[in-house]
């Protein structure tokens, strides 16, 4: 019998770089303000769908649950983290938002 492909030496594929992740735009003069609310435990599972880089104290995600979409917002300070949701909505709604907040056009 021939050897799997696993077991063959031969040169070792390098690994790609770790991913960086996307940073958020400095916020732009005349911002559209997000209102921002404690979280709500509306929901037992929430999928995580993009979020920006963790280089930085502030990470934003978006996040599905329950047919709806929302942008999570975490602070990470030195002695605790500080959670905020948007409303949730409709993905087509709450798209046009991420890309706003992305781009600075909303904080």
């Amino acid at each position: 019998m021939g050897q799997s492909l696993a077991k063959q030496s031969g040169p070792e594929i390098p690994l790609p770089p770790p991913y960086h992740g996307i940073h958020v735009a400095p916020v732009q003069m005349g911002h559209q303000k997000i209102n921002w609310l404690k979280p709500a435990a509306r929901s037992d599972r929430v999928r995580v769908r993009r979020h920006t880089c963790e280089c930085k104290a502030t990470i934003y995600e978006l996040c599905h649950s329950g047919g709806l979409v929302f942008i999570r917002r975490t602070i990470r300070g030195p002695e605790r983290l500080d959670v905020h949701e948007t409303e949730r909505l409709i993905s087509v709604r709450m798209e046009v938002l991420w890309n706003r907040l992305l781009l600075g056009e909303a904080r």
